[in-house]
């Protein structure tokens, strides 16, 4: 069975099964979820970003970019992938907030959960496809390495998820996630596309996963530890620089 093939159903059993891992979901944060942040962030930060010069070489050298009049494309499209999340995540504490306000219960409004849904189900699926695109040098190693990296990515999300969502979203959500990532690897298994446009799906997903992981460890009220995300990105940008 084809690697990526198995991993793509693994990140699809994160989200269907992270519910039953209740002893992540306490205050102060647990440190496993803190530390699969760290992981996150390191990946982004020691694998994702360096090559985001390259891209951007690759992107302006391309006569289809049709976008002349930015100098920083691939890097507009990480700010982009940011500042969307940024958006989805203050929407969905407002709609919580009103929520409670009227007299209901903890938990975004309906139009709300579907517009979380649907923007990470195509976040999901952007992972996916990528999953279905390994770099062609040491093609098993990025693949694990980025399975790791998702995998762990996912788990922080889904608990952030199920705050916001609460009963809704173990009931519908996760299954729509779970679908999602294995729908845009099937995408991308059928479908073939230029290092231009790779380039700038992973600055889309830089951006979302700087952004996904600070708004889980930054709140005072997460309690998070800082050490157990410190480890995380440590050990892991450590085995990045080794490989």
């Amino acid at each position: 069975m084809n690697l990526s093939l198995l991993f793509v159903i693994a990140l699809a059993i994160v989200h269907i099964c992270a519910k039953n891992l209740l002893f992540l979901d306490s205050v102060p944060r647990n440190c496993w979820l803190s530390m699969a942040g760290g992981v996150s962030v390191a990946y982004t930060f020691i694998h994702i970003f360096p090559e985001l010069s390259e891209g951007q070489a690759t992107v302006e050298a391309s006569e289809l970019n049709g976008l002349e009049f930015l100098e920083h494309h691939v890097y507009l499209i990480s700010l982009l992938g940011f500042s969307l999340f940024y958006g989805l995540e203050n929407l969905a504490k407002k709609s919580r907030q009103h929520q409670v306000k009227i007299g209901r219960r903890d938990a975004t409004s309906e139009k709300v959960f579907w517009l979380h849904i649907i923007s990470f189900a195509l976040y999901n699926a952007l992972i996916g496809y990528l999953l279905a695109h390994p770099e062609e040098e040491s093609s098993v190693l990025s693949l694990w390495l980025f399975f790791i990296a998702m995998g762990l990515h996912f788990l922080v999300n889904d608990f952030g998820l199920r705050e916001h969502h609460k009963w809704v979203y173990n009931h519908i959500g996760r299954w729509v996630l779970a679908a999602a990532v294995i729908t845009g690897w099937a995408i991308g298994r059928a479908t073939t596309i230029s290092q231009e446009a790779i380039a700038l799906l992973f600055a889309f997903l830089a951006g979302g996963i700087i952004l996904n992981i600070l708004k889980e460890e930054l709140p005072e009220e997460r309690e998070s530890k800082f050490w157990a995300f410190a480890v995380g990105a440590a050990a892991y940008a450590l085995l990045l620089l080794i490989i």
